[in-house]
């Protein structure tokens, strides 16, 4: 590994674990072994390293959705659903450093004042948003999914299982106890007509949350 890359993955621990702020370049330096010199001969600013990792972020995230709904097989707009729901909670386990610093609330203070980083939080969330519009256009197209606003929706299913990750990021509740009867939730709001179970999706299966 670079050393680039060790100061990387070195400020994403402490980042999501003290806090942006909370974090010294004197820690990062102690924690990587590299002298502050070194650091700044790599990142312009503590900034810079924040904004690095956010754009690596953003590329992996992006990278493996893309990858996932190229690969899976869905028989239905709805099950794509299901499937990219799962695949968000499989996502955040695998993630979960990343995942703790987007739901920091450093980030969305940052993209306040700063194009560079919103722009990249919003492509993080906006790929998601966007594989459920995809979806529920499917699903309507298919007739696993009843006439509403592909777009709208789509915000909304994020919202939920976005909410539900939180739980996890801040040790509330484990979203994985909530996992099949969210799955249920989204089939029974989405569905023309209500079903017994949650479908031959392979959600459950493809995917262990944390």
């Amino acid at each position: 590994m670079s050393k680039r890359d060790t100061i990387l993955q070195a400020a994403t621990r402490l980042f999501s674990k003290k806090g942006f702020k909370q974090t010294s370049i004197a820690e990062l330096s102690k924690t990587t072994g590299a002298a502050e010199g070194t650091i700044f001969y790599h990142f312009k600013n503590k900034e810079n390293i924040f904004l690095c990792i956010l754009k690596d972020t953003r590329n992996r995230v992006i990278a493996e959705l893309n990858r996932y709904v190229e690969e899976e097989k869905f028989g239905t707009g709805l099950d794509m659903i299901e499937g990219v729901c799962s695949f968000y909670f499989y996502l955040a386990g695998k993630m979960e450093e990343q995942f703790l610093l987007l739901h920091r609330r450093h980030p969305h203070e940052l993209a306040e004042v700063n194009p560079v980083c919103r722009e990249h939080l919003e492509a993080i969330y906006n790929s998601f948003v966007n594989g459920f519009e995809q979806a529920i256009l499917i699903g309507q197209k298919d007739g696993s999914i009843r006439e509403m606003s592909p777009k709208r929706t789509a915000l909304i299913i994020f919202s939920m299982v976005d909410g539900l990750v939180r739980f996890k990021t801040y040790n509330l509740y484990s979203a994985g106890a909530l996992h099949k009867d969210f799955l249920e939730l989204c089939r029974a709001m989405l569905q023309k007509k209500i079903d017994s179970g949650v479908g031959n999706s392979n959600a459950d299966k493809n995917f262990s949350i944390y």
